[in-house]
């Protein structure tokens, strides 16, 4: 089982260095055959997403690069042959939400934090691979509300909406999601029925990645 930790401070903010190092080690840990992967958050925030600001100020190629990125990773999480849990520790906003959507199961710590798609409010549209994961992941009245009004919840609101699969105390947390990744990692068909489930939104996702056909490619955050 391998963790994984998002440490960008102060908010683990996505930039196209950091989505370029989780590419990286997803790579390599997948790579190396192991058995499952577990992704969380350290400080207060799981992510909150993309860094604004910084991304704000991208020229054209830059922007292109962190779509890309950005695509890249969350396919790797959602088509991983093995088990994906998401270790939920703090707030996980924007695109700091669709990691764990892509990730088969989703841990969330209880406490006073924040959960929502708030792109529309950031004025980030959605880049095609992050849109396919939602659309897939939540029930529809869910991701229309959230996508189109950047509603935030609570991790109960998150639970009840099925946005979440259980809670668990914040010290617990982690401990919980490799719990569940390694029960996970014992079925001996896990891997072939995943891809059962996702085969087909998997297709579509590579299409995007191997004819570059987001159009957010150009003119996302213009």
């Amino acid at each position: 089982m391998s963790l994984i930790r998002l440490a960008r401070k102060p908010v683990n903010a996505l930039d196209i260095e950091l989505l370029t190092a989780l590419i990286d080690m997803v790579d390599r840990e997948l790579n190396r055959k192991c058995r499952a992967l577990v992704i969380t958050g350290e400080g207060p925030c799981f992510c909150a997403g993309i860094d604004t600001k910084l991304a704000a100020g991208y020229d054209g190629f830059q922007q292109r690069a962190m779509v890309t990125a950005l695509n890249q990773f969350l396919y790797q999480l959602y088509t991983a042959a093995v088990p994906t849990v998401a270790a939920i520790n703090g707030h996980s906003l924007a695109g700091g939400l669709v990691i764990p959507l892509a990730c088969d199961q989703r841990v969330a710590a209880t406490g006073d934090y924040s959960l929502g798609l708030t792109e529309v409010r950031a004025g980030v549209p959605y880049p095609a691979i992050a849109l396919h994961i939602v659309q897939a992941e939540l029930d529809p009245a869910t991701a229309r509300t959230l996508c189109l009004t950047g509603r935030t919840l609570s991790p109960q609101g998150a639970l009840d909406n099925r946005i979440v699969d259980e809670l668990c105390d914040p010290e617990g947390l982690v401990q919980r999601a490799v719990e569940l990744a390694d029960g996970l990692a014992e079925l001996p068909a896990y891997g072939r029925v995943k891809e059962q489930l996702r085969g087909r939104a998997g297709q579509l996702m590579r299409t995007v990645l191997d004819q570059n056909t987001d159009p957010m490619l150009d003119g996302w955050l213009n």
